[in-house]
């Protein structure tokens, strides 16, 4: 796959098949995702790998405690507060196409939770990651980890995997200690869903806009 095609399809998968994925493809996967760039080699990422039993158990307790109606905490704001435009019209837009490819109409509570929490089954993926940061570190390093997550949702689909990266896993960061050996120094960033993607799923169909170019760069020196 060229880096165009592998760029440009790429989009969150939330339904994946049950197919395994060899431990050994996910460590090729990884190995070629720390080639991203770090401000003078830091290499601030650490990557925690799940499958079978470790997977179910981390993704029982957590959707458990979704349906419990705890909502965990978040150690880091990912989104703003208040919401302002234009963010807050491109989050709703593409909430309700996906809502839209899956039937679920406004007002229908029950199944937009439902949908929610499919997030914690790794929408049924057989791989899930879980990756964090040294919480020492400077914003700069952010931009780092980045790149590393997003080498990963790219280098996957060289293997012919899919991904998608979710951040609703960070809120429940104090059930993920609990299943890996993360240290008091990491801090929770994310979780990615890694595996082969289901695309007779209606939600794989969904494509996101991006806003074209002339309205967020502009350019200086050409005629």
């Amino acid at each position: 796959m060229d880096v165009g095609e592998a760029i440009g399809g790429r989009r969150s998968i939330r339904a994946f098949r049950e197919t395994p994925v060899a431990r050994d493809v996910v460590e090729r996967i990884l190995a070629l995702s720390a080639r991203a760039p770090s401000g003078s080699n830091t290499q601030p990422w650490r990557a925690y790998a799940l499958a079978g039993a470790p997977r179910d158990a981390l993704c029982a307790e957590i959707h458990a405690a979704h349906l419990a109606g705890d909502q965990g905490d978040r150690e880091y704001l990912y989104y703003p507060e208040p919401w302002v435009e234009p963010y807050l019209a491109r989050r709703r837009q593409v909430g309700w196409a996906l809502y839209g490819k899956l039937g679920i109409v406004k007002g229908d509570a029950a199944r937009m939770q439902a949908q929610h929490g499919r997030n914690f089954s790794f929408f049924g993926a057989p791989v899930g990651l879980v990756i964090t940061i040294d919480r020492r570190l400077n914003p700069g390093s952010w931009l780092d980890l980045g790149m590393f997550v997003q080498n990963i949702m790219l280098a996957a689909r060289g293997e012919g995997l899919e991904t998608c990266p979710q951040a609703a896993f960070a809120q429940y960061h104090r059930i993920i200690r609990r299943h890996l050996p993360i240290t008091p120094e990491e801090m929770v960033v994310c979780a990615m869903a890694l595996g082969e993607a289901d695309w007779d799923a209606p939600e794989n169909a969904l494509v996101t806009e991006r806003a074209p170019v002339g309205e967020w760069a502009s350019f200086h020196g050409w005629e």
